[in-house]
């Protein structure tokens, strides 16, 4: 029976290597591309008085580029060595919700947030955090994540913190991962549980996602303005300071306002039919 049920394991998955062809191919070409880019149109930025942001957007472009090409090439690789499982199929919900979190995200970010200015640099107080991790409760940490890194990206991108959207990306996908991996694979938030239960493991769910970012956001964003984007450490260094704080201030606000939000359409979800089920049940996989 065991070898039976080993055999049928193997026959859903098949071994790939195009994903990890099509990661490897777009690594490279943005290493070429960043590397063109930094020297060109982004050292041109430094000392231009008009299209500075215009200039800047090919460089963001391409570090996009490799941050997005890392975690496909490493999924390639693990499709090339234990393979892909080819039984699940997309849902539409989880997509169309994903969609709108992205949405939520871009303006939750770009309508409703309070800039702070350091010298070229800025940091702001935002709402977009909300529904990064309220993505990744409802559909999950990969979904929901990437929810939040393509809406606030664009939010970026849209704004004046064009040089900042690869670090967006990065960050906030990995925000989402720590929630979605918290609450639906160590807890299983998705499935039934009394009230209090869920009340905590959504609290805790958010504060790991948000306690990374408070952590990441200054840390991650001092290595990359300064070895990245070549922004004076001076500057650099009091743009932490600052970015500490609204992180911190963010993180709170996510926490509170994303913890609200889910347990209220929670059960709403429930009674419509339109709540996703994150976590496999036994039958399905």
């Amino acid at each position: 029976m065991k070898k039976n049920t080993t055999e049928n394991e193997t026959m859903k998955r098949k071994k790939s290597c195009g994903l990890l062809i099509t990661g490897a191919v777009l690594l490279i070409a943005g290493i070429i591309f960043a590397v063109y880019a930094y020297n060109t149109s982004y050292q041109a930025s430094l000392t231009a008085t008009d299209d500075k942001l215009q200039l800047q957007r090919p460089y963001s472009y391409a570090l996009i580029l490799i941050f997005l090409a890392v975690p496909l090439t490493v999924k390639g690789i693990y499709n090339a060595i234990r393979g892909a499982d080819r039984t699940n199929k997309p849902d539409v919900r989880r997509l169309a919700i994903a969609g709108l979190m992205a949405a939520l995200c871009y303006i939750g970010f770009a309508f409703f947030k309070i800039d702070l200015t350091v010298g070229p640099e800025k940091a702001s107080f935002h709402f977009g955090n909300v529904f990064c991790v309220l993505g990744a409760l409802l559909i999950g940490g990969y979904w929901g994540g990437l929810a939040g890194a393509v809406g606030m990206t664009i939010g970026d991108f849209t704004t004046s913190y064009v040089t900042s959207a690869p670090k967006t990306f990065l960050l906030k996908l990995c925000i989402g991962l720590i929630v979605g991996f918290v609450a639906h694979k160590i807890f299983k938030l998705d499935k039934e549980h009394s009230a209090k239960y869920v009340t905590g493991v959504t609290i805790l769910s958010c504060a790991c996602g948000m306690a990374f970012n408070v952590v990441a956001d200054p840390v991650v964003g001092y290595f990359y303005k300064t070895y990245l984007l070549g922004v004076p450490q001076d500057i650099t260094k009091a743009l932490v300071k600052i970015a500490t704080l609204t992180t911190a201030v963010n993180a709170v606000v996510a926490v509170i306002a994303a913890s609200v939000f889910y347990l209220a359409l929670r059960p709403a979800l429930r009674k419509a039919g339109l709540f996703i089920q994150v976590t496999p049940t036994p039958e399905a996989r």
